[in-house]
This record gives structure tokens, sequence and C-alpha cells, in this order.
């Protein structure tokens, strides 16, 4: 089960230093050589915090080997490590994600909610995680579910993933499942569909297709001190206003999980 998160650690280069973690605001940022990183900081109860000695200048491939802990803060900080890697502008350009040369392009083109409509048109979709706007873009043109953790109306549990996902033609998963390990399952469940990985927390790692990723959806932090202000709390505002959104598309590979 372990095979994806290795895959996306094993992928960082060894010789890549952590310059700067950040914890604040419902947000974690990480700064490394490469760029930053960016990642939801997911709360909740669970296994005691491993990586307490760990400080700036350790290697940025063993902070984002904490993808792996079963604490969820400190999974957190190890996606925000993967994203320093491959969502850094030059990483992701060098693996085929189009970073516009424009400090802040526009981003509707990259934004999954958009862009699927027609793809999506008369299909069944499945939806983890209740995204804004999904009743207004998604529901009037096809068969919709959406799973949540805390359910709102309408919405169907979490659990309900081994009954729908294998009936969908299009699954979409919000990047969280990689923090909380619901990934690998939610891909075994989707392998007949067209999967898209979601949220400004996706790591643009083209060895996710390997696993059954179909299409990436991310973010590329292009003003890093910008960025700082708003995981901090010293500014409000949305995390895009740092960047840009960015995709990646590729044909799904089967039987990878």
């Amino acid at each position: 089960m372990w095979e994806l998160y290795d895959a996306l650690i094993e992928g960082i280069p060894e010789d890549c230093s952590v310059m700067d973690v950040l914890c604040g605001n419902g947000r974690v940022l990480v700064a490394s050589e490469a760029g930053y990183g960016f990642s939801s900081l997911v709360s909740g109860k669970s296994r005691p915090v491993s990586m307490a000695n760990k400080t700036p200048g350790m290697s940025l491939r063993e902070l984002a080997s904490c993808i792996k802990s079963w604490n969820l803060q400190e999974a957190s900080v190890g996606q925000a490590a993967l994203n320093a890697y491959y969502n850094a502008p030059a990483t992701a350009l060098a693996n085929g994600v189009p970073v516009s040369s424009i400090r802040f392009a526009e981003d509707r083109i990259h934004d999954p909610f958009i862009s699927y409509q027609n793809a999506i048109r008369g299909k069944k979709v499945a939806v983890m995680g209740h995204f804004h706007y999904l009743d207004q873009l998604f529901r009037p043109v096809c068969d919709l579910s959406v799973l949540e953790f805390e359910p709102q109306e309408g919405d169907y549990p979490q659990t309900a993933a081994e009954y729908i996902l294998p009936e969908a033609e299009y699954v979409v998963i919000t990047s969280v499942a990689l923090i909380n390990k619901a990934l690998p399952r939610l891909l075994a469940l989707s392998r007949q569909a067209k999967v898209i990985l979601v949220g400004p927390s996706t790591p643009m790692a083209p060895a996710l297709q390997g696993f059954g990723v179909s299409d990436l959806s991310g973010f590329v932090i292009k003003d890093g001190e910008k960025a700082r202000r708003l995981c901090s709390g010293q500014e409000n505002g949305k995390i895009y206003t740092s960047g840009q959104k960015v995709s990646l598309r590729f044909q799904a590979v089967n039987g990878g999980v």
C-alpha cells in the first residue's frame, strides 16, 4: 500500500534541502532549495507527532517522508514538502506542466470544475469532497454523487465509496486523500474511471499516472513571500493569489495500485 507514497518520496533529489517550515492558519508552507510547497493542515485526533526534532537544513526528501505519518498534521507537512519539489515552477515545467511565464496567470482553463463540464455531460460522476460550485457546475449536466467525511444534505458518507466508485465513469478526488491515506483504496475502487486528483495540495508528480490517476489539478506558488504572509495569517486571502492553478493531463494506467 505504500508504493505510491514511496514513488513520490524517492522522486525528490537527495541533495535538495529544506529552508523553512511554516504551519499556521490551517495551512502549511515548506520552502526548499527547489521552491515552495503548500498543503492544507489537516487537524483531528491522530497518532503522536514524530518529527519534533526535524529542523530547516534537513533533506527535503526526509521531510517529505512525513507524508506516511499517521499523525495527520505531520502528514500535512510531508505533503507540503512533496509540493516544494514537484510544484516548484522549474520542476513542474520539466515534467510537462504548462506553467505560464506571467506572474499571476488566468487559471480558468486549469480549474477542473470548469474544464470538465463538457466531458462529464451525461456521465456518472463521483466527487470525493464537497467542493464549491459543484451544484452549479456539475450537478445540472451529470449523474453526480458527492461523498464527504461530514456529509451535507444530499451527500453520501465516505464509506459509500465502496459501492459508488466502481460504477462511476469519472472520479474526482481531493488531494487530502493523500494525507489521510485513503488515496490508494480510492484509486483501487476507481480502476474503470477517469480519475482527477484536485486541490492546491496536489503534487504535480507524473509518477501518479502509474497508480491510476488520469489527470492532476494543482497549484504552483510564484510569490513565496505572499504565500508566507497568507499561511502565517499576516494577510487575508486565498492561497491561489500567490501563484497559478495548473493541470497535467495524461492517460490513466489501470492496475497500478
